[in-house]
């Protein structure tokens, strides 16, 4: 009787642990949870939710997601927050912090903050009427308390340590707010944007962020929209948008390793989304697409957000062109970035 008591205990005190483990590793081994912060290149949803035109939970945005939904993604299908989930073994699709039907258990394993039309400049977001990185943040808070009351503080605490932080923004800054006003000599934007991101990153990290990759531009040059302004006849790259967007990120990049220095105990890395998504613009059919210049959406010259909507007519097959608007790739085209980003950060 004293040996099954023995055995028991012991049975006890190894499920226990496996639970510590699997709590601070999660289902891949390696994180137990996302969080995305920025612009619509993460946000899955949390617009539907604000009083802002930059919104798309409307057709024909979402038909190649599950059910053939508009959720708020602003993309054909999925977009790099659910596929880095995914690709990570957390969960299939990263739900929108705002979403009115998330659920007490879709908390330990992240959520997005990110919100369509914003940027490390706070006037990028108040533009479009979208939430800034500080007032994302302050969702962050909020979620931080709702998880504590969830799971206890400790294991609230392990998640936030242990999990992932994904980031991305500039990409509004620059191909909107700069463009329009350029006030200054874009180098002297830059430094600006890049402090903001800095200030950002410190403010998650003392909220007990730890791991965190944060996000290139896109060549903004390249899409659909900015072809349109600036890329004449032939519909080429508008080359002073992508010296901008390289410079920004030469910047960030440098920002981003000096702080592994002085934030202990951090692992922040710089992801370059730039350069894998400019291999697939320039050389289109190696990875099956088609269409490079236009978006998928409309004319798909300068249509995105509500000018693509129920009315439009699209390509047909998303799969086939590298942008579904004028400023958004497809899922196909965020399948092999992601991909790529994946593999050179060893996840």
């Amino acid at each position: 009787m004293d040996q099954l008591f023995r055995k028991s205990i012991v049975t006890i005190v190894l499920i226990f642990f496996a639970n510590r483990v699997s709590i601070a590793a999660g289902a891949n081994g390696t994180f137990p949870a996302l969080f995305s912060f920025g612009d619509s290149i993460l946000d899955t949803g949390n617009n539907n939710n604000l009083q802002t035109l930059s919104k798309c939970n409307f057709p024909p945005y979402g038909m190649d997601f599950e059910g053939g939904k508009a959720t708020g993604r602003f993309c054909d299908g999925k977009i790099p927050s659910d596929l880095i989930a995914s690709g990570l073994g957390i969960k299939d699709t990263l739900p929108a912090y705002l979403d009115g039907n998330l659920k007490t258990e879709d908390l330990p394993t992240g959520v997005c903050f990110a919100s369509g039309g914003s940027g490390n400049d706070d006037t990028t977001a108040r533009i479009q009427g979208v939430l800034t990185l500080s007032a994302q943040l302050g969702l962050f808070k909020e979620y931080i308390g709702k998880l504590r009351t969830s799971v206890g503080q400790q294991r609230a605490d392990e998640i936030i340590s242990n999990s992932l932080y994904l980031i991305s923004s500039g990409n509004n800054d620059i191909a909107i707010t700069y463009q329009s006003r350029r006030l200054e000599p874009f180098p002297l934007y830059a430094d600006q944007l890049v402090g903001w991101a800095s200030n950002f990153l410190k403010s998650l990290y003392e909220l007990g962020a730890r791991r965190v990759w944060v996000l290139s531009t896109l060549p903004l040059g390249c899409l659909p929209g900015a072809r349109s302004a600036g890329g004449g006849p032939l519909r080429a790259c508008e080359p002073l948008t992508n010296l901008n967007a390289q410079s920004f990120n030469s910047k960030l990049s440098s920002a981003v390793n000096s702080m592994k220095t002085t934030l202990p105990n951090s692992d922040i890395r710089f992801v370059d989304v730039y350069t894998p998504l400019l291999n697939i613009i320039q050389n289109p059919s190696s990875s099956g697409f088609v269409n490079v210049a236009l978006g998928c959406c409309a004319t798909g010259t300068v249509e995105l957000g509500v000018l693509c909507n129920r009315f439009s007519q699209t390509c047909g097959n998303p799969s086939t062109s590298v942008f579904w608007d004028a400023g958004h790739p497809t899922q196909k085209a965020y399948e092999l970035v992601v991909s790529s980003i994946l593999q050179s950060n060893n996840a």
